[in-house]
């Protein structure tokens, strides 16, 4: 199943691609599909597959398509902290895509029937953890899995706020799947070959959508043991979190928030009538912004080519009394933008940038990777380092 999207040189272009096919419709989907490198839960030998909008199987392990994640993502509505269940969770992929929205107060639980794809998945699982830069970005549902077929878990378990199962569902199992969900959940599951979202409206009624067709190989019949009884597979416990690990979680949320807030930039009023206008929507405005964009862009590691660089880099200081405490914030960074500017290489007409020595060695210089703010802001906190560490995940660097 698959094949409804062009394919990618990377994981952005095939989700660019997923974007402009409307498979993926929302900021909070696209944001964790490209925090997720496909690739990455791939055989190292199947990688070059891995951006085609197309299903792939080895042994036991399975990646559906990009298309049907899509359309599940977008299906289930997941939003902070609610409980999440994955029947036939697999590689983990989804689960840990479903865990960057969930938060760290959610519940990540899935069950798989193969004990090996299991192992595969909490391989793959802590190399997110301890690799990913999209670690640090994002406050996260660490996904647990149990070994067990699906159709075995006791009736009296608990419910949960959201539920996928990755196996073509048989109409008799419909409603043992739909009594997993709480009151004002939802259910996506293929059902006679449709993807379909159910949601539980009340204790006994439900509301039921068909989304696309699709084909999935059916669920395994539960083996039944020596007795005649069949086997239960218990669900992973509902964990409290020690005080300990919220403090983790308090001093990571805490030391996030100026990231995302700006480093607290506080805007003063303007000193004059009709300088807001002009400082917004004038063209002096709209340089010091590209300005302000290229400096970030340089202080992020990230190598330009000289067509985005701005061609009369003076034009991004004027003098004026608009919102004084910015300004000082705004030249500071048009000045060091131009001094980064300076010190970038040169680049060929191959796009190299470096000295004839190093493009003789190496060939084109690889751009350093992105500095990692969260990272540095522990690294500097007056702590014990076993301390720093265990703030770090243990993360590699």
């Amino acid at each position: 199943m698959g094949g409804a999207v062009s394919a990618g040189e990377d994981n952005d272009e095939l989700i660019d691609n997923l974007k402009e096919a409307h498979y993926i419709r929302t900021e909070l989907v696209e944001k964790a599909f490209r925090a997720i490198d496909r690739a990455d839960y791939y055989l190292e030998e199947y990688r070059d597959s891995a951006y085609k909008d197309l299903a792939w199987r080895h042994g036991n392990l399975h990646l559906s398509a990009p298309c049907i994640y899509s359309e599940v993502m977008e299906a289930l509505d997941l939003q902070h902290g609610l409980s999440f269940l994955n029947l036939g969770s697999g590689t983990g992929y989804l689960s840990t895509m479903v865990g960057l929205i969930l938060g760290p107060f959610g519940v990540n639980h899935g069950v798989e029937l193969h004990a090996d794809v299991v192992d595969y998945a909490y391989q793959k699982l802590d190399h997110f953890i301890k690799t990913s830069d999209s670690f640090d970005k994002f406050e996260f549902c660490e996904p647990t899995f149990v070994v067990g077929n699906c159709l075995e878990i006791p009736p009296e378990s608990r419910q949960y706020d959201r539920v996928y199962c990755g196996a073509g569902v048989q109409k008799e199992y419909e409603n043992y799947m739909k009594n997993l969900l709480k009151v004002g959940g939802i259910l996506v599951l293929p059902l006679e070959e449709k993807l379909t979202k159910i949601t539980r409206t009340s204790q006994s009624s439900w509301e039921t959508k068909k989304i696309i067709a699709v084909t999935f190989a059916p669920l395994v019949q539960p083996k039944q043991n020596v007795n005649g009884r069949p086997r239960s597979v218990p669900l992973p416990i509902f964990e409290v979190r020690t005080l300990q690990d919220l403090s983790r979680i308090a001093i990571r949320h805490t030391l996030r928030q100026p990231i995302a807030m700006g480093e607290g930039r506080t805007k003063r009023r303007v000193s004059f009538p009709g300088a807001r206008a002009m400082h917004r929507y004038g063209p002096r405005f709209e340089r010091r912004r590209f300005c302000r964009r290229f400096y970030r862009q340089c202080v992020n590691s990230v190598v330009l080519h000289d067509s985005m660089i701005p061609t009369a880099m003076d034009d991004c200081n004027y003098p004026g009394g608009v919102e004084e405490e910015e300004e000082e914030v705004e030249e500071e960074e048009e000045r060091s933008c131009r001094r980064v500017r300076e010190d970038l290489p040169e680049e060929d007409e191959d796009g190299c940038s470096g000295t004839e020595d190093e493009k003789s060695k190496g060939g084109c210089a690889r751009a350093e990777p992105p500095v990692n703010i969260l990272r540095e802001k522990i690294l500097r906190l007056p702590l014990p380092e076993p301390l720093k560490m265990y703030l770090l995940y243990y993360r590699e660097k």
